[in-house]
């Protein structure tokens, strides 16, 4: 596809618990195609990625894919495997979002980035969305999930940019305090974006 005729790229982010798998489901239940970060790395984890990961760190490999307990772990005892990892999977990422956009035969397509303004994955997008709800409602969907804690609640917000601060940066925000209203936003969106 020439950049003519590329897709209009929305860019959709939020922080945890704020709904953006969910909204990510309505747009793909109107036809909508959407890139999805954390299953490319998923994709990646058990295929082209692994030989890259095992010749730097053999133990995060098992049984021929990216143990992710493992790579946590490496993680967390050396702060300096972080950035050698994202050296390694970052490219990886751009490559697979790209051969999706290149597939694209739709007007809009969706790419769903849980850190899209903190990467600076922003700036390749057409516009941008952030759904968002109020803070004891986020936090109510995160700690029930399983195996969450109140610590580890905690580490991912201090890793992602203030809820308020992305709000700020983006083009359109859909607040997610209820299924009904946020399906006829993304909807009405969905048709802003389609019909010009």
């Amino acid at each position: 596809m020439s950049v003519m005729n590329r897709p209009f790229l929305l860019g959709l982010t939020g922080s945890v618990g704020m709904g953006k798998s969910t909204t990510a489901g309505m747009f793909r239940a109107l036809g909508v195609p959407v890139w999805d970060a954390d299953a490319a790395v998923h994709r990646l984890y058990e295929g082209k990625a692994v030989p890259l990961i095992a010749a730097r760190w053999p133990a995060a490999v098992r049984d021929g894919r990216v143990d992710r307990g493992a790579l946590r772990e490496l993680i967390a005892a050396d702060a300096g495997v972080l950035p050698q990892l994202e050296a390694i999977v970052h490219p990886l990422v751009a490559e697979d979002r790209q051969n999706f956009i290149d597939a694209a035969t739709s007007r809009l397509v969706v790419l769903d980035v849980p850190l899209l303004f903190e990467t600076g994955a922003d700036r390749g997008m057409d516009a941008t969305l952030v759904v968002s709800a109020p803070a004891d409602l986020q936090r109510a969907r995160v700690l029930a999930r399983p195996g969450m804690t109140e610590d580890h609640f905690r580490t991912i917000l201090s890793r992602q940019m203030p809820d308020a601060e992305k709000r700020a940066r983006a083009t359109y925000v859909i607040e997610t305090t209820a299924l009904e209203p946020a399906r006829a936003a993304v909807q009405a969106l969905v048709e802003t974006l389609t019909t010009n």
